[in-house]
């Protein structure tokens, strides 16, 4: 073969090969968008060190990333987690679409270093580096990315809102005055961020939307249907960023797996059962303080969620009905408790219709919903109460007590109402008794009796929540020897009315 048709057959097999290559580039860049291991949109108002590092190092920033992140490993098998901190900085400079290095970095300041101190103002700082990290930097760079979603909404589930650190009230009061920024002093007001009139409420806008990243429009639809929500309290927050991961999970429904969404629709439902059962904010404007409540409005909302999951997760469906189930029996057992009985009589029906054979008190083999009426189940919950070690239920069943008495106080039978107190008493006695000299004391600890009676006597006399009648409150008032009823201009501050008094005080 001479060296010319040598030449000529390497040229048309190079012509081959080019058109082949081309042909399957498409196929290529298609199934690599699809599986997430490419970007193809310019990457935007990205700082100059990585700018400079995805246009320099070209393809060499993943070897440099993958030898980061192994090293990184290590420190944190080792506990190292400031050097750990330093080196994931650098691998989100170098790969800032590797998703899994926001998430662990972001656990890591959140969990891991921020119980390495003592303070917990310190600790409050490390958590909201974690959250910042995830919201300002994760999301901008990856804002569909659904596991950067979940892993936030986990931050404010149960970093901060559940009770397992010891300065998670630290973290709670802390938010609580971030969203003063937003909110004010007062209770939270949706609709002045929709349409802002004046210029207070359009920098409260700018703080939301540039500072806390939160649309005003989604948060309010998220409120209509899952609400109304306390969004001054974590669980809000992370229904909105899990809702917001379902929705980005709608853009891309090919590079999202089904048990990322899974997780986000747990995110939700979690998160509105904490709502139901602590959802509720109550300001002390005198002792400069606040505590939680149930959030008894959105039980309907609630259970429907709940149902839904059954439909959505068939082979978990036994688990969500379990936990539905309780979900149902602790609103009854509020709703009794807060002297709400036509909702409670209600609830009790549908918690009998819908689960008839299952029984309702744990010390009660033969308490099926046939059997047992609903003041007893209310008093038999009453009895599991006093060996609860649930912070939240026990004050729930206090604030319930307290409730009823002085509503028997109003009607003339002050003996019922001494002996419904004297029960608020036992269960406050009991629950500190059980956690006294444990690690968790100052943790799950109860305010004292006395104050929980302040903010029971404060709600019912609100003028503005209105949840006695005028009537109803002027004989409370009477019947406590307080003056009579006089609006104050910053009464809505702290949802407690001038001159609040306890029986027998």
């Amino acid at each position: 073969m001479n060296d010319r048709l040598r030449k000529i057959i390497l040229l048309a097999l190079a012509v081959m090969l080019l058109i082949g290559s081309a042909l399957m580039q498409r196929g290529l860049n298609h199934d690599r968008d699809a599986l997430g291991l490419t970007r193809v949109t310019p990457l935007e108002n990205a700082p100059p060190l990585l700018a400079f590092t995805t246009v320099a190092l070209g393809g060499f920033r993943g070897l440099i990333a993958n030898a980061l992140w192994i090293r990184a490993t290590e420190l944190q098998e080792e506990d190292k987690f400031f050097e750990m901190a330093q080196l994931a900085d650098w691998i989100t400079k170098l790969e800032p679409h590797f998703v899994q290095v926001w998430i662990v970095q972001a656990w890591n300041m959140s969990y891991n270093i921020s119980v390495k101190f003592k303070d917990f103002d310190d600790r409050w700082r490390w958590v909201q580096r974690g959250i910042s990290l995830l919201r300002d930097e994760g999301l901008k760079y990856n804002p569909n990315e659904v596991l950067i979603y979940r892993e936030l909404a986990w931050q404010f589930q149960h970093k901060m809102g559940a009770n397992l650190d010891d300065a998670n009230m630290v973290y709670k009061q802390a938010w609580i005055y971030e969203m003063a920024s937003v909110f004010g002093k007062g209770e939270p007001k949706l609709d002045d961020l929709l349409i802002p009139k004046t210029e207070e409420q359009m920098q409260r806008l700018s703080i939301l939307t540039n500072k806390f990243k939160m649309d005003p429009a989604f948060m309010k639809e998220i409120d209509s249907k899952h609400g109304p929500l306390e969004w001054r309290l974590p669980e809000a927050h992370a229904i909105y960023w899990a809702s917001l991961g379902l929705k980005a999970a709608e853009k891309n429904p090919t590079k999202v797996k089904p048990d990322d969404l899974i997780t986000l629709r747990r995110v939700v439902y979690q998160s509105m059962q904490l709502s139901l059962q602590r959802g509720r904010l109550i300001a002390d404007g005198y002792a400069k303080r606040f505590d939680f409540g149930p959030n008894l409005e959105i039980v309907q909302k609630v259970s429907d969620v709940y149902e839904q999951a059954m439909l959505d997760e068939p082979g978990m469906s036994n688990n969500i009905a379990t936990a539905h189930r309780n979900l149902v029996g602790n609103a009854v057992y509020f709703l009794y408790e807060h002297d709400r009985i036509p909702e409670a009589l209600k609830w009790y029906k549908y918690l009998g219709e819908k689960y008839p054979d299952k029984t309702l008190l744990s010390n009660a083999p033969d308490s099926f919903p046939k059997n047992t009426s609903l003041e007893e189940f209310a008093v038999g919950r009453i009895i599991e109460d006093v060996s609860e070690t649930s912070r939240d239920r026990v004050k729930a069943a206090m604030e319930g007590q307290l409730a009823r008495s002085y509503r028997q106080l109003v009607l003339g039978d002050k003996n019922r109402a001494a002996g419904l107190r004297h029960l608020a008493q036992m269960l406050h006695e009991a629950y500190t008794k059980k956690i006294a000299g444990g690690a968790n004391e100052k943790r799950i600890g109860l305010p004292a009796v006395e104050d929980v009676e302040q903010q029971v006597l404060s709600r019912l006399l609100d003028t503005k929540e209105q949840f006695w009648p005028p009537m109803m409150r002027a004989a409370l008032r009477s019947a406590l020897g307080m003056p009579l009823e006089i609006a104050t201009p910053n009464s809505s501050d702290t949802n407690a009315p001038p001159g609040v008094a306890v029986p027998g005080k």
